[in-house]
């Protein structure tokens, strides 16, 4: 996992709850990268699983929750980070829509060695959306938070449901989004 979601995972830590709980749990965790990170490194996701579950005993939040509000917090940050990305993109099903085939694209010239969950999308309206994930990593909630987050940036009423498709060593998880 790519050292830039570490980072903004503490930096959401230290601006939702605080610096000292970053630190607290940071430390409180036995990491093999000590919880020193890079945005250029290369983490295992098993760390990220650690710094969550922490989290969420600190805080009492379900880690479900605080993952989904992590890809909320993450979403805002790439608007920041990457405005490229969001040029001449008009709503949340347009930008969703060009993920694996734009946006994905453009993270593998930046960082080659990323790996990657994909994304497929169909359309059957003008309203609904179908956005099936894939990945061998557990984390279907940021990506669910990261749509919550496309649509709250483009300001849209879209419902969000999310069904677990998993099979042995696989997340699938299916997203119908439904435009109000």
């Amino acid at each position: 996992m790519k050292g830039i979601v570490f980072c903004e995972f503490v930096e959401m830590m230290e601006n939702q709850f605080s610096a000292d709980m970053a630190d607290e749990i940071l430390s409180g965790v036995h990491l093999a990268s000590g919880g020193a990170y890079t945005t250029v490194g290369t983490y295992d996701h098993h760390e990220m699983l650690a710094l969550v579950t922490r989290l969420s005993e600190k805080t009492g939040m379900p880690v479900p929750e605080l993952v989904s509000a992590f890809g909320r917090y993450l979403f805002s940050r790439f608007v920041v980070l990457y405005p490229g990305f969001f040029e001449n993109i008009d709503g949340a099903f347009a930008f969703l829509e060009r993920i694996e085939v734009h946006v994905h694209v453009e993270v593998k010239k930046l960082y080659p060695d990323a790996e990657l969950p994909s994304f497929a999308t169909s359309q059957p309206d003008a309203d609904t959306m179908f956005m099936v994930y894939s990945s061998t990593r557990p984390f279907a909630d940021l990506a669910h938070g990261l749509i919550e987050g496309c649509i709250l940036h483009y300001g849209e009423s879209i419902d969000v449901a999310m069904e677990d498709l998993s099979d042995e060593g696989r997340t699938h998880v299916r997203f119908t989004l439904t435009r109000q």
